[in-house]
């Protein structure tokens, strides 16, 4: 066991956790310690059991991934924590990197790729998906952890939408989608209600949505929020 690199798995979905359990123990080098199918649970287990690495679904109900990621590095700061996602979106790869993570893949990614992922962020390493590392320039890839800036780049059209909006514009797309009015995500953000006015038009356009259930719908999509009533 000693030999081996232990894993804690965290996703709601039972059957996704055993599929990955049984192709993560035919490696031989792998073990899963424990599971869990919520944020909280999953923090519990971490305490508990030490992990090597933690793999984790970002879309769950409670705290959700993000937040369950800041708290196990909060705890430990030296935590292995590779992320596994239904989407493979740079912007989502982001925000996990900035909450912690060491790793990002998607749950498209073959067992190859998840098995060299877990490896490398045992060892201490990065890592980012092939297929999202080859959608952007080396440049891109490296400033994953850099501090976003709230201007305005959407120049680059070879983004996906939801990566050419800033850090403040996927804030506010987030708070709106979880139904805030702009007045409370200006007392939130502490910022003017003017300014969130206009990163609320500048999401909208950027995303092409012309009303708030498309806002909504989109954060869905995106798995910027959950959809508590699935």
């Amino acid at each position: 066991m000693k030999n081996k690199i232990s894993i804690l798995l965290i996703d709601d979905h039972p059957v996704v956790r055993t599929g990955y359990r049984r192709l993560l123990e035919s490696t031989p080098d792998m073990c899963v310690v424990a599971e869990a199918d919520s944020g909280e649970k999953g923090y519990q287990l971490y305490v508990e059991h030490q992990p090597d690495v933690t793999i984790l679904d970002l879309n769950m109900p409670g705290i959700g991934g993000l937040e369950t990621i800041r708290r196990i590095k909060a705890y430990n700061p030296a935590a292995g924590i590779l992320v596994f996602s239904m989407l493979n979106n740079i912007m989502m790869a982001q925000r996990s990197f900035e909450a912690g993570a060491r790793g990002f893949i998607s749950k498209q990614s073959g067992i190859g790729e998840m098995i060299h992922a877990v490896q490398q962020v045992n060892s201490g390493k990065k890592y980012i998906e092939s297929e999202l590392a080859a959608l952007q320039s080396v440049n891109a890839v490296n400033a994953v952890n850099a501090v976003d800036t709230d201007t305005d780049t959407d120049t680059d059209t070879s983004k996906s939408a939801i990566d050419r909006l800033t850090k403040r514009e996927f804030q506010i797309f987030k708070l709106i989608a979880e139904g805030n009015s702009n007045a409370q995500i200006a007392k939130k953000l502490t910022i003017s209600h003017k300014t969130v006015g206009v990163h609320h038009v500048n999401l909208m356009r950027k995303l092409q949505l012309q009303n708030s259930a498309q806002l909504v719908r989109a954060a869905l999509d995106y798995e910027v929020i959950i959809n508590t009533l699935a």
